[in-house]
């Protein structure tokens, strides 16, 4: 699932990455007969746990609960993290301790990437999500009504106010830069909407870098490798309160420099 980016039509090309790196490593362990068996009863699982709590999360989606909702979820990604045996380092939380509201911008290797966030970070997540996700069945209702915040080029105002007032709640807005998944060991070409949302929000901009998911579950897999080690870094918050719009485009390169630097190429 690729949830965050205001970047809509085609993926940047490889082309347009730079610094290159080998393709990503996660430390897992062999992968032999009994790991295979883990990976697919993880897999059923993690289906089954996206069934039974998505309508548990529609339900509560419908009738605006969007804190209980937040709490399913949240339950949602830890039960799958944990069925799948992955471990999530997260470091430099410290860096963001006291901040109520913030947007995260981070790159995007793995669908693995928004269950680490959502079990690991101490805030309450607002995705960026494009529209086309509204059409999975009970996954995309739960992400139109549940304080997420949907990307559609005719009503780009209405994001920003979603926005806006997700900030107020005290969520924390995340989006995914590269507006999909990439798992060619590089941090390919961000997108200016986590820029422009954060200034229009008056909302600190906080780069992360995810390594080592794309390698036990990339973009296309049907199934996980299971016993994982994945790592989040938090990096230094910009502040954008007094930004002028001409800065966006200068922002949004000086996030993305900051998350390719940060990105570990083997764990």
């Amino acid at each position: 699932m690729d949830c965050g980016s205001t970047r809509e039509g085609p993926p940047a090309p490889t082309g347009q990455a730079t610094g290159a790196r080998p393709v990503l490593r996660s430390a897992c362990g062999p992968a032999g007969l009994l790991s295979r068996l883990w990976g697919a009863l993880a897999t059923a699982l993690c289906v089954l746990y996206t069934a039974l709590l998505g309508v548990v999360a529609c339900g509560l989606a419908a009738l605006g609960l969007q804190r209980e909702v937040a709490a399913v979820s949240r339950l949602w990604a830890r039960l799958i993290i944990l069925t799948c045996g992955v471990k999530v380092e997260v470091e430099g939380l410290e860096k963001i301790a006291g901040l109520k509201s913030l947007v995260l911008v981070a790159n995007h290797q793995s669908a693995f990437d928004i269950f680490a966030l959502l079990a690991r970070m101490p805030g309450t997540l607002s995705f960026v999500a494009k529209k086309e996700l509204v059409r999975i069945p009970l996954v995309g209702y739960a992400l139109k009504h549940g304080g997420h915040i949907i990307i559609d080029r005719q009503q780009g105002g209405r994001a920003i106010r979603k926005g806006i007032e997700a900030a107020r709640r005290g969520s924390w807005i995340c989006v995914f830069a590269e507006g999909r998944r990439y798992t060619d060991g590089r941090v390919h070409e961000f997108s200016d909407g986590a820029a422009w949302l954060a200034s229009a929000a008056r909302l600190p901009c906080v780069p992360v870098a995810i390594s080592g998911s794309g390698a036990f579950f990339p973009r296309g897999a049907l199934v996980v490798r299971p016993g994982c080690r994945m790592r989040i870094r938090v990096l230094d918050p910009v502040e954008t309160a007094h930004m002028a719009k001409e800065e966006r485009a200068a922002l949004t390169r000086r996030l993305e420099e900051a998350v390719r630097g940060a990105l570990v190429a083997e764990l």
